[in-house]
């Protein structure tokens, strides 16, 4: 690899780079489906059937990104209340528990 023309290192400025992180990302993601997966070719016949392969294996791989993850050391810190938790908190007005709460 070389260095890239005048002309483009002029460019690349500090917003581009910024902007290129993010596709970057994005292209490593689309080339792991392409070539890690299998998924220039579908089993299947008929789009929905295809949508059902691409979305299937979408949360076989976010499944194995996951499992590749160390525990956290400690738990992420709760949200701060809301204006109006505040507002049931100050009047002891009873809060129902959110579905994100629930299992804790």
């Amino acid at each position: 690899m070389g260095f890239p023309p005048r002309e483009l290192r002029d460019l690349q400025t500090p917003e581009w780079k910024a902007r290129y992180a993010v596709r970057s990302g994005v292209e490593g993601t689309i080339n792991e489906f392409a070539h890690g997966h299998g998924m220039r070719r579908c089993r299947y016949r008929g789009q929905p059937k295809a949508h059902l392969q691409h979305v299937l294996t979408a949360i076989a791989v976010n499944i194995e990104r996951l499992s590749g993850l160390t525990p956290a050391e400690k738990p992420p810190s709760p949200r701060p209340p809301t204006a109006f938790h505040a507002f049931l908190d100050q009047h002891e007005i009873p809060r129902s528990k959110s579905w994100r709460t629930l299992g804790s």
